[in-house]
């Protein structure tokens, strides 16, 4: 038995995507099928539900899954014990932004710590923009930030996509008989740093908004922060109108505190890429690799409209 594909088998079942499978295991869509079809052969057991569109272990995979588990351990600890791969081991400078921060970061250290116990991860939380500088300087290793990076040097994978509301605290905008665009302008917009794609788009949207509504666009005003525990307390605060993912304020909008504003159009999701140097050690390959499981299986635990795998 190829513990290949057993390895092939177990990733598959951590993020439940052939696609995001084969970009952690750097093959194809079509290859990872393939594994899964001969280690299915071998067992001679259906390990995936293929009668419907949505993954899912029969229950036959579900209960092989620890075994499996077990055996790829064993396989990889006896390699390291014969010296044939490298221990994932050593300090990983990596490089946040605050919206993973504020998601599936804790579920990401927690998996490197489980995965790789010698690996000591030395964190940096900073602006997409600075974790580009860093990294192109050879000061981090890794970088969790928006978009890609435009370099040679540096290789840029999506991870994961977050999708972005008008958001303000209730009773904030009274009902008048102007209208909600007219209402929301009225407001400074707050929205992540300047220069930022997220607010590169939203500067194009209130300008295009006040075009409609026929006010002046000097008029708008558009409040850029990078933190965003500074933006959610301006929200609270009543300063203005935020221009955010409601993954951030998902407590403030169960309670009612805030509120998703129907006001269209909403600015583009804010896509949340994995970059690293093009000849990254073993160790930042592994690290990579693992954000790509950490964010698929805190994905699982939210609702698809607050935050998506990629």
């Amino acid at each position: 038995m190829n513990t290949r594909f057993l390895e092939t088998f177990v990733t598959l079942a951590e993020l439940e995507s052939f696609r995001a499978t084969a970009r952690v295991l750097h093959a194809t869509p079509a290859t990872i099928s393939l594994r899964i079809k001969s280690l299915e052969d071998d067992l001679r057991t259906q390990l995936i539900d293929r009668t419907t569109t949505q993954f899912r272990l029969t229950p036959s995979g579900e209960s092989l899954l620890s075994l499996a588990r077990n055996v790829v351990d064993a396989a990889r600890a006896l390699r390291e014990a014969a010296g044939q791969e490298v221990v994932v081991g050593g300090k990983l400078r990596l490089g946040v932004i605050e919206t993973v921060v504020h998601s599936w970061l804790s579920h990401y250290i927690t998996h490197l710590n489980a995965k790789f116990p010698q690996l000591d991860v030395d964190l940096t939380v900073d602006s997409s923009a600075v974790l580009q500088q860093r990294l192109l300087a050879g000061e981090l290793d890794l970088a969790i930030r928006v978009e890609g990076i435009d370099s040679t040097k540096i290789a840029s994978s999506a991870i994961a996509s977050y999708p972005v509301r008008w958001i303000a605290r209730r009773g904030l905008l009274s009902r008048r008989a102007t209208g909600l665009a007219t209402r929301v302008l009225q407001r400074p917009i707050l929205t992540f740093g300047r220069g930022t794609a997220p607010q590169v788009a939203l500067q194009s949207i209130v300008h295009t908004l006040a075009r409609q509504e026929q006010i002046r666009p000097e008029q708008t005003r558009v409040t850029c922060s990078p933190s965003v525990a500074a933006i959610v307390q301006l929200v609270r605060d009543g300063y203005g109108v935020a221009c955010i993912p409601s993954l951030f304020v998902t407590d403030e909008l169960q309670t009612g505190e805030f509120v998703e504003l129907a006001l269209k159009p909403v600015p583009p999701p804010i896509i949340v890429s994995v970059c690293k140097p093009m000849n990254a050690s073993a160790m930042v390959n592994a690290a990579a690799s693992a954000a790509h499981i950490a964010c698929s299986a805190y994905c699982r635990t939210k609702r698809p409209d607050l935050v998506e795998a990629l």
